[in-house]
């Protein structure tokens, strides 16, 4: 592959912006801050911003690619965008003097293909609905299921490399990523199921529900186990789950960075489709399956969009449990009792308020203002981790006044 002269300048003046921002002592004091709330000891509520509907967010075209080729078009789109979130909603991001290049693996696959229909009210959304078609529906559809087999192809690293460090040496320090494996077995089955199918299986065939999780916790681990015997597991967490991953806790003792192993690192999972199944059945059918892979790992960080705040009492079993996340639809004061000072309030607050007819401000203050208060009552840590953004209405302001608001609150 050869980048264009053009293409070269283009990035390695953008690379330049972004190491200016990297090296500002804020950085170091913000990384700081994310440590202290990871340690359970806050200095303050943290925050971040993520999953951004990208297309509404151009401004005097910021965002807009000016090199040609895919590979310098793939570079240009992080730089951009990191400078873009550091200047109109940087929150509490931390930049680092690198350019990330992840390494070509392959092989994550479990011999099911997502059979789907979709629908779109946006056209430059990539956010769409889904209607999945049931591929489980026997004991033998479950040996559709199959072991991960990961390979490494180290040649095509190597040509990435390469490429990345003739643009930014001397300006950025490239930095090879391996793999962040999750555990979110029950957002796979979806697609592959639909969610009627799934909640009527946990009352009427529980034994063909834990043979199917059965299946497919052993693929799971057995992947897990390829990724930590050829070295392809990424150290480099400065987040998980859009959250800040800081920490003095990690790595374990005996880290080699050539190799390192899931005990040096984060992991994250979720099972949102038992936003409404009992504290019972989410104990039986997920957290029994879900935490022979969290013991393997150095960190936790559980769940998602499901509401928890009433199973709390089978979440702490979790081993090496961090952050619980605590939707829009929870219980707050329920979550913030529970909770207390043993774990990390991850509050996700709702993307909606973004997306109304009218941008009303008041709104995501008092939402802000009383998650505070009933977790200062409760001693609980708290960070606010917005994500999950289908739209600003077309109004990209409308994330900076966001992020204004917030950090203007969680600094009083």
């Amino acid at each position: 592959m050869t980048i264009t002269g053009k293409d070269k300048t283009i990035l390695r003046e953008l690379g330049k912006q972004v190491a200016e921002i990297a090296a500002l002592p804020e950085q170091q004091e913000t990384i700081s801050l994310w440590k202290s709330l990871n340690s359970l000891k806050p200095k303050r509520p943290m925050v971040m911003i993520d999953q951004i509907p990208w297309h509404e967010m151009d401004v005097n075209g910021e965002l807009s690619n000016q090199t040609e080729d895919s590979f310098s078009q793939a570079l240009e789109t992080e730089l951009r965008r990191t400078i873009y979130k550091w200047n109109h909603m940087r929150t509490d991001m931390v930049v680092d003097p690198v350019i990330d290049i992840s390494k070509a693996i392959n092989g994550w696959d479990l011999g099911i293909s997502v059979q789907e229909h979709t629908a779109s009210s946006d056209p430059n959304n990539s956010v769409v609905g889904h209607f999945y078609i049931d591929q489980m529906k026997t004991e033998d559809d479950i040996n559709k299921i199959k072991t991960p087999e990961i390979t490494h192809d180290e040649e095509t690293t190597r040509q990435k490399e390469e490429n990345v460090h003739d643009i930014f040496d001397g300006i950025l320090t490239v930095r090879t990523h391996g793999f962040t494996p999750s555990f979110a077995l029950w957002d796979a089955i979806a697609t592959w199921r639909g969610a009627e199918a799934i909640l009527y299986d946990l009352a009427d065939r529980p034994e063909f529900t834990h043979e199917l999780m059965t299946k497919l916790t052993n693929a799971y681990l057995a992947g897990l186990d390829q990724l930590e015997e050829k070295g392809l597991l990424d150290h480099h967490q400065n987040t998980i789950h859009c959250s800040g991953a800081h920490t003095d806790e990690l790595p374990a003792p005996g880290f080699n960075p050539d190799k390192p192993r899931a005990k040096d690192i984060w992991t994250c999972g979720m099972a949102q489709i038992f936003s409404t199944v009992s504290p019972a059945m989410h104990e039986e059918f997920e957290l029994n399956y879900a935490t022979k892979w969290y013991s393997r790992f150095g960190l936790v960080y559980y769940g998602c969009c499901e509401p928890l705040h009433d199973k709390i009492s089978i979440i702490r079993k979790i081993p090496h449990l961090k952050k619980i996340s605590m939707s829009p639809w929870v219980d707050i004061e329920k979550g913030a009792e529970q909770i207390g000072g043993d774990f990390i309030f991850s509050r996700k607050p709702n993307p909606a308020f973004l997306a109304t007819d009218t941008w009303n401000k008041d709104i995501v203050q008092n939402d802000i203002i009383d998650v505070m208060k009933k977790c200062q009552h409760h001693g609980c840590p708290l960070e606010f981790i917005l994500k999950d953004i289908s739209t600003v209405h077309y109004e990209p302001k409308r994330l900076w006044e966001w992020a204004d608001l917030v950090m203007r609150q969680v600094k009083q």
